[in-house]
C-alpha cells in the first residue's frame, strides 16, 4: 500500500540510493554529521547577531564564511592564514583552477608558503614597515 510507513521509507531510500551508496563505497565517510555540528559550537557566540542578517543573502554569506572556518579547522589550517592567502591570491589565480583554493587542496598546494598581509610583516619586524 502506498500509505504504508514501511513503503514510504523504502521509497525514500530508493529515491536517494545514489547518495546512500557513498557509505557502501567509501567506509571513511561518516554516516552522521555530529563531528561537524560539534565544531560549529564555537560559532554560537555570535548567534544573536546572526539571527538578524538583514537579508537572506547576508545570512547565506555568513553561512559560507562559517563553513570555511570550520573546514579549515577540520583540516588543521589556521583560518586567518587561509583567508588572508586566498583573498590575496584569488585575483591572480586562474578561474579554471579555482577548486585549488578550497581548504583541503589549498593545504596541499599553498600552505607551505602562504601569502601574508602587511600587518603580519609589521608584527614580525617589530612595528616597522619593511617590504
Amino acid at each position: 500500500m502506498p500509505s504504508n510507513p514501511f513503503a514510504k521509507a523504502l521509497r525514500y531510500a530508493w529515491e536517494r540510493r545514489v547518495a546512500l551508496l557513498v557509505y557502501l563505497i567509501d567506509p571513511d565517510v561518516p554516516i552522521d554529521t555530529n563531528h561537524l555540528e560539534r565544531s560549529l559550537r564555537p560559532i554560537s557566540m555570535g548567534r544573536r547577531n546572526w539571527l538578524f542578517c538583514w537579508t537572506e543573502l547576508g545570512a547565506k554569506h555568513v553561512g559560507i564564511v562559517q563553513s570555511l572556518i570550520v573546514t579549515c579547522r577540520l583540516h588543521g589550517i589556521d583560518p586567518y592564514t587561509y583567508l588572508v592567502d586566498v583573498l590575496q591570491r584569488v585575483g591572480q589565480h586562474p578561474a579554471s583552477r579555482v577548486h585549488e583554493l578550497t581548504p583541503r587542496l589549498w593545504k596541499q598546494h599553498f600552505a607551505d608558503a602562504p601569502l601574508r598581509s602587511i600587518l603580519y610583516t609589521l608584527q614580525r619586524e617589530g612595528g616597522k614597515y619593511v617590504r
